[in-house]
């Protein structure tokens, strides 16, 4: 490694969460401290086209400047697994016309040495929310060019997006929720009439209607009649195939950050203040009236009781890097029920993950350099595995 750790942000993106993606990267690349790192920008469009951007040697002066609108279009592929000196090995010995194995093995060890020697990209930090970001495809991807990334493997990042596999787990694990039913659109569409009825039955109303896989309250209503509920449903699965119902509760509700691979540590909690009827879209990023209360007003107890359960989900899912677990705290009884649990959420220097880790001691920039050195320690752990049985012999 260079005496610069290089970082690719990658952002953007094909989900309903694009905008806030966009917001993300441009706050993170305005608190790097481009000293230590050196930043490559990778821009996903709407439509999932890939720019890679130069390497910038300041921080970009407005969110306009991240769309790399002149850059030129690439592949995933071209973009991510050719940071991978291997791959690159592969690259140039085919075009040289090599097929010999050893012709091919020393062409690898030359670009191998060369790319090392140029550095290469250390680590990925992907800034993508939501669909094609957030659940895992990424992540996928970024395990087949084995390159460094940041936050939630394969694993994590595709239970967090899923709220019906995700409660399920917290199910499991016996992390008290509230009362939900789901189904698919083939489901729904062969028998609407069973499922309304279950859901009458088992949440009554007011509940929640919401897709199985998005972020950020997108797709998301609150109904109060059957007539409210089958058109929610409908709207919802404009978004996702799969649609949960749950219960509502009259509750506050709060948020812990954890941060770690397998020691992990959660902040102080916080509350949210919601603007609207609910914590929806709206309310998070469009009028400015939402209000977080850091620390929120809880017993020590309490307080302590929440922390250990984001810890506890966090783990359940098999979490790494960082997470935002949230929570429910019922205002008649305080009976604490877990929402769900956010494998990459809001990083803007005001969004609540980097606000209670502040209030917990750390700072963002400390955040930042935390979050690289867990995805280089992750790395290096799995480098070490045995994948094949013909590696195990040769060990």
């Amino acid at each position: 490694m260079g005496s610069k750790v290089k970082i690719a942000l990658v952002y953007g993106g094909k989900s309903g969460e694009h905008e806030v993606s966009l917001q993300t990267a441009y706050a993170v690349m305005g608190q790097f401290d481009f000293s230590q790192y050196e930043i490559i920008p990778f821009y996903i469009t709407k439509q999932g086209e890939w720019r890679s951007g130069s390497k910038l040697i300041a921080p970009p002066q407005n969110v306009d400047q991240l769309k790399l609108q002149d850059a030129p279009g690439v592949s995933a592929m071209q973009a991510l697994f050719a940071a991978n000196p291997a791959y690159q090995a592969a690259e140039h010995a085919l075009a040289a016309g090599a097929q010999d194995t050893a012709v091919i093995s020393a062409a690898s060890a030359e670009v191998t040495a060369e790319v090392q020697a140029d550095g290469g990209i250390d680590v990925v930090f992907p800034l993508l929310h939501g669909t094609f970001g957030e659940d895992g495809t990424i992540q996928g991807l970024l395990e087949m060019a084995n390159i460094p990334y940041v936050g939630a493997g394969v694993l994590a990042s595709a239970v967090g997006m899923d709220k019906i596999m995700m409660k399920k787990i917290f199910a499991q694990e016996n992390l008290p929720q509230c009362v939900f039913r789901y189904f698919n659109r083939t489901q729904w569409e062969k028998d609407s009439a069973y499922f309304i009825m279950e859901c009458e039955v088992a949440l009554g109303y007011p509940s929640f209607v919401k897709p199985a896989n998005l972020g950020s309250s997108v797709g998301i209503t609150k109904v109060k009649n059957r007539e409210e509920l089958i058109a929610a449903v409908n709207y919802a699965f404009r978004y996702d195939r799969k649609v949960i119902v749950e219960e509502f509760i009259d509750a506050r509700e709060i948020e812990v950050s954890v941060l770690g691979n397998d020691e992990v540590q959660a902040s102080v909690p916080g509350e949210i203040a919601s603007s609207n009827e609910f914590y929806d879209y709206k309310a998070k990023y469009i009028d400015g009236k939402s209000a977080m209360i850091i620390p929120a007003e809880l017993s020590a107890e309490m307080t302590e009781k929440i922390r250990e359960m984001a810890v506890q989900a966090f783990q359940a899912i098999d979490g790494s890097g960082l997470s935002r677990v949230d929570f429910f705290v019922g205002r008649e009884d305080n009976h604490i029920y877990i929402n769900e649990i956010n494998t990459m959420p809001g990083f803007t220097p005001f969004s609540m993950y980097p606000l209670l880790w502040k209030e917990t001691g750390l700072e963002y920039k400390e955040l930042l350099k935390k979050l690289i050195d867990l995805a280089m320690a992750r790395h290096a752990a799995k480098a070490q595995l045995i994948f094949t049985e013909e590696n195990a012999i040769q060990s």
